[in-house]
Formats: C-alpha cells, structure tokens, sequence
C-alpha cells in the first residue's frame, strides 16, 4: 500500500478534476503495483499536524511506501522552529522506517522564483527554507529515506509547471511529482511503471491568468500571510536604518514579476 502525509501539495491542489483535487497521490497509486491507496494529507497542515495526527492513521494500514511533504507552513509562521521542525521529521521518518516502510520526501525550492514577492520577505522565507533543507539532507541521511530536490528537478522553475496561485503544482507540476516519485520508489526496490506527462485536465494558464490572480487573490494572502512575519522584516528595515545595506547588496529595484 502507498500512503500520502503532508499538506496542500499532497492533498492535490492546483490539479482540478471533475470531482475535485486529483494531483500526483492518484497517478503515482495508478503506476504502484502494490495494491491499495491512502491520502491522509491534510491543506494547511504543518509537520506536527503530520507527526500527531497522520502518522498514527497511515501507520496503522501497514503501507509498503509512503510520500511526505510538509514543513513550508511551519516556515511561514512567527513560530518558526528548526530544532522543532527537526524532531517532527525525525520522528516521523523513524517510525515510517522501522516499520518496514519506504519513504520518498522532498527538499524544496526557492519558492521566491515562482511566485514573486518582496525582495526582503523573499530572502526571509529562503533563509527558512534554506535551514529546512539542511534538517532533511540530516534526517534523508540518517534513515535512509529517499528525497526527491525540487530546485533540481527538470522544469521546476517553468511557469507551466505552476497553477494560477504559483503555490500550488499544475497538473504538469504533479505529473512531474509523481515521475519523479516513481523513480526514487523504483530505486527503494518496488515495481513502479511509467508516469506520462501528458495533461488531460483544465484550461491552459497563460500569464495573463496569472497576472489577474497574483492582483485579485495573490496580494492579499501575502498581506494576510505576511502579518506573521511583519516583526521580522520591521527588524531588518531598522538594522538597515543605523547600519545601511550590507556592502555589494543589490536593493531590489522593484516587486514585479520574474
């Protein structure tokens, strides 16, 4: 059995189909030869949502390999941990391996370069992510557990790969997910089959939708998101106040698009 733990992503949002999200859990499930399927992602949740509330569930149906991405909402709190963020991961992939389960997990990308944000808040969250990184390449390397590096995967960076939120894969983005989740479960020694690229799901997103998103919905969830880590980025404006930039820092000239 395969089982799916973490957020938004693995829920499969930004993959619409006749009956609601679909993403990368069904297609993976369809090339996984190993009978049975679970998803108990949950949107919004955060790795202790994932360590308390999922794990016990997806550990009781005895699954053979299982998927978890989680940690980016932790990195967009007040609360931010990384000790913390660590003892969740920890835990949740020594329990996945000495269960006999297979683990795929993933590092993340800089999110930065898809969904453009202020030059400040930008390197906030990828300072975050940058620290969550090192906490996965610690916990892949300890157990074992196979990793999928999203900054180094083929067309990660192309606006197609992206829905219209620029959080959240396209139906391209979760075919390319589920490719790659498909190789490493191959490598983990389970026979998996090809997953196709082909997309067969809503309308084409040129960047006009985008555009239109990013003004009706985008700047608001980032005010709104934002609020979290205002006290941050009041801290850096006035370190930059009594101390100017640091010397060679390009200022961002602008909060445009890429």
């Amino acid at each position: 059995m395969l089982v799916l733990l973490g957020d938004s992503t693995a829920v499969g949002i930004g993959d619409l189909v006749p009956g609601g999200w679909r993403g990368f859990g069904p297609i993976l499930a369809s090339a996984f030869e190993d009978n049975g399927y679970r998803n108990y992602a949950v949107s919004g949740a955060r790795l202790a949502d994932v360590r308390r509330a999922q794990l016990p569930r997806a550990l009781r149906d005895r699954p053979s390999a299982a998927v978890v991405i989680a940690g980016v909402n932790d990195t967009l709190r007040s609360d931010f941990s990384v000790p913390r963020m660590h003892e969740d991961l920890d835990h949740i992939c020594r329990e996945l391996t000495a269960a006999g389960v297979s683990v795929v997990t993933v590092r993340f990308h800089d999110q930065g370069r898809v969904f453009k944000l202020p030059g400040r808040l930008r390197r906030v969250l990828k300072d975050r992510i940058d620290e969550y990184n090192r906490v996965i390449d610690v916990v892949v390397a300890r157990h074992g557990v196979r990793c999928v590096d999203l900054h180094t995967l083929p067309g990660a960076y192309e606006l197609r790969t992206w829905a219209v939120d620029r959080l959240h894969p396209s139906e391209r983005g979760h075919r390319l997910l589920a490719r790659a989740f498909a190789a490493e479960l191959r490598a983990a020694g389970h026979a998996v089959g090809d997953v196709s690229l082909e997309c067969s799901g809503g309308r084409e997103l040129t960047v006009w939708h985008h555009m239109a998103w990013l003004l009706v919905k985008g700047v608001p969830w980032l005010w709104r998101r934002g609020a979290d880590l205002l006290p941050l980025l009041w801290a850096g404006e006035a370190v930059d106040e009594v101390v100017g930039p640091v010397p060679g820092e390009v200022l961002p000239a602008d909060t445009g698009r890429l």
